[in-house]
């Protein structure tokens, strides 16, 4: 489970350091191997194998018959890629990942349950929650 978020930087390679509680969250079974993937709201999804796999099969089982479930299998499968953790705990975001977020030096990365989320400072502010009663409030909506 990941949770929380912090401001970290991306330098001039393009490699993000992870925060230490989001990859000692990452299971060890996991291996270096993590999807990226292009998400909503212009962010970055990092997803552990295990939980990605999860994803995938699902997008799989749509039907290819179908065009607009072939659509949405093309359109996933061609926003993923796979990326290594390295010795130092960093991964390398492709600049075309990096294009479409708007990464530059700074940027968020920010526990979401099953994912990890990648953003740029200034649309993760405009993407979150900032007011605790308004937060009480969508949870008591949806979770009641």
């Amino acid at each position: 489970m990941f949770n929380s978020h912090y401001d970290c930087k991306l330098d001039p390679k393009g490699r993000l350091a992870l925060p230490s509680k989001i990859k000692g969250a990452i299971p060890e079974a996991n291996g270096s191997t993590l999807m990226l993937r292009m998400a909503e709201d212009r962010c970055l999804a990092l997803y552990p194998l295990v939980e990605y796999r999860k994803l995938e099969n699902q997008i799989k089982s749509l039907n290819i018959n179908n065009p607009e479930q072939r659509a949405l299998q093309r359109a996933f499968f061609n926003s993923v890629v796979d990326v290594e953790l390295d010795s130092a705990g960093r991964i390398l975001i492709p600049k075309q990942f990096q294009a479409y977020a708007s990464l530059e030096k700074e940027v968020v990365v920010a526990g979401n349950g099953t994912r990890i989320e990648i953003w740029n400072p200034e649309n993760h502010a405009k993407h979150v929650i900032p007011d605790p009663a308004d937060l009480s409030a969508l949870m008591e909506k949806y979770l009641s």
